[in-house]
């Protein structure tokens, strides 16, 4: 019996859909979050995993096969870098794709995909707001002394 074929085509040639995924990936890591249309960005999760995982891994080979695959040598130091020190005690999934909608043209679904960022580090890249109760405790306390 004959065994499933891994992925889908897209309705393009092979030559075609790989040299698309190697760009969606480069961006992918530029940029860190990318809209695209559903099955695209299904494509490119099982794309992105792997270049995560090559990155963890951290050996010479490793790096040489990211470099084969990612466009930019700038990408394949932040993979190894930044990204594979983010991910380091997880274990798989480190994308999300997340529905937004219909596009305007062809009403084709489309979906942002993004990596995975952790709370404690979503809190340490937010911008800081002072809590309105600060506020107020600072304004009482001078007529308390009175």
């Amino acid at each position: 019996m004959g065994q499933g074929k891994f992925g889908s085509k897209l309705g393009r040639t092979t030559s075609h859909r790989k040299a698309m995924l190697r760009t969606m990936v480069t961006s992918l890591l530029k940029y860190e979050k990318i809209t695209t249309t559903d099955l695209k960005a299904k494509e490119l999760k099982k794309v992105a995993d792997k270049m995560i995982t090559l990155g963890k891994r951290g050996d010479l080979h490793a790096r040489r096969q990211a470099a084969a695959y990612v466009r930019e040598r700038e990408m394949v130091g932040k993979l190894f870098g930044e990204l594979s020190t983010r991910y380091k005690d997880r274990s798989g999934g480190y994308t999300r794709i997340v529905k937004t909608g219909y596009r305007a043209g062809d009403n084709a679904p489309m979906s942002l995909i993004e990596f995975i960022r952790d709370a404690a580090e979503a809190a340490a890249k937010a911008p800081k707001k002072k809590s309105p109760t600060a506020k107020s405790k600072a304004a009482k306390a001078p007529a308390a002394e009175k």
